[in-house]
């Protein structure tokens, strides 16, 4: 099911879309994925609506069955990509999604929302982490497939057609856009 329509009161989460993430080789070009993230700050900045850009700094504790980062990250891995710094509010998560361990839920309802938009790196981990967060703690769901991507095509393929559907919708950046354009002004 494509996506039908967008709360009042939506927020755009744009999840890790950062210096050392960027340069990752992905399934689809991080490049076209940063620009419709940006075409959504856009359309979210002039409705007034909340943006909120997220950067990971760090991962989860646990053992996994692969190895442990053990060499630090390089200078400014984890800096926002440059079009994206100054525009809305910033997260530091330290796992995957972007809703465990930092004040994203209590910031968005204090603000009214009710619904996010996602978009970002990689779908399989970040994007859809969030996916399944957001979905849990009530918000409605709304996925930009085609501001995504992953550096695993299957992993990718696997969220945008077996996960995101039965944690929200899935649309495209332009169909999003336009109903923002039909939402009445806040």
């Amino acid at each position: 099911m494509t996506i039908t329509t967008l709360d009042p009161r939506t927020a755009l989460v744009i999840i890790d879309l950062q210096a050392g993430v960027l340069a990752v080789p992905t399934v689809h070009p991080a490049g076209d994925v940063l620009a419709r993230a940006l075409d959504l700050v856009d359309a979210f900045e002039r409705r007034d609506l909340p943006v909120v850009t997220v950067t990971v700094s760090g991962g989860a504790p646990g053992r996994t069955e692969h190895p442990p980062r053990t060499a630090p990250r390089p200078a400014g891995w984890d800096a926002l990509a440059p079009e994206l710094q100054g525009r809305g509010m910033v997260v530091v998560k330290r796992t995957w999604g972007a809703f465990t361990g930092t004040d994203l839920d209590e910031t968005l309802r204090a603000l009214g929302v009710t619904q996010v938009v996602l978009a970002g790196i990689s779908t399989s981990k970040g994007v859809e982490s969030t996916a399944r967060s957001a979905h849990e703690l009530g918000y409605n769901v709304a996925l930009a497939t085609d501001a995504m991507t992953d550096s695993n095509p299957d992993a990718h393929d696997n969220s945008v057609l077996r996960i995101f559907p039965a944690l929200g919708q899935t649309g495209s950046t332009a169909e999003i856009v336009t109903l923002l354009g039909a939402l009445a002004p806040c």
